[in-house]
């Protein structure tokens, strides 16, 4: 066996949830994103608000970071599942994503701030990560908050996220290391929020 039928076995073998879906909740549709998102997606991170929750999105952030990111996302080249959200009329309202990283399964999502304390996070969170877990039912999803961010790390608790421990990250909006709350959640703990 040569070099490259070694690698290509290696990497056929690999695990994944297989394709993005497109799923349906009561008042959401998770569907794989598209170039066409890169508008909404610009106008939800160009706000500083939502920007300065997430580790790696940089402040400013404009319809060029937007095409940038969903040229990687939408390039089928990874496992990964990056799912717009979005209203029953297609419109964008922000992003749930579950990726490999160095072996293990992260999830991470944000919201337009327009959006924000309607239960539509954890709404769409539950979606995709029940989905998830039918394709993966062994796996262990891993995911986190800052510190300062207590909304987001309540619908972790709702959907039974165990806190796991604390960090220091890097932020790239604020340009600073900032307090993050380490989580984890396995199928068997998923709960359906109310």
């Amino acid at each position: 066996m040569n070099a490259l039928t070694s690698e290509r076995s290696r990497t056929a073998i690999r695990p994944g949830p297989g394709p993005c879906p497109v799923i349906e909740t009561r008042r959401l549709v998770l569907r794989p994103h598209s170039r066409s998102d890169a508008e909404a997606i610009a106008q939800s991170l160009g706000d500083f608000q939502v920007a300065r929750m997430l580790s790696r999105v940089p402040a400013p952030y404009d319809q060029q970071d937007a095409l940038d990111w969903l040229a990687s996302q939408t390039s089928g080249l990874t496992p990964d599942w990056t799912l717009a959200i979005t209203t029953g009329d297609d419109v964008h309202i922000g992003c749930i994503g579950i990726e490999l990283r160095h072996g293990q399964w992260h999830v991470g999502y944000w919201l337009n701030r327009f959006y924000w304390g309607k239960g539509l996070a954890s709404e769409a969170a539950y979606a995709a990560i029940e989905r998830f877990f039918r394709r993966m039912p062994e796996t262990t999803l891993h995911s986190g908050v800052f510190a300062d961010n207590p909304g987001s790390l309540k619908v972790q608790e709702k959907l039974g996220f165990q806190i796991t421990g604390c960090s220091q990250i890097y932020a790239l909006a604020r340009n600073a290391m900032v307090a993050h709350i380490e989580t984890r959640l396995s199928a068997a703990d998923l709960r359906r929020p109310h």
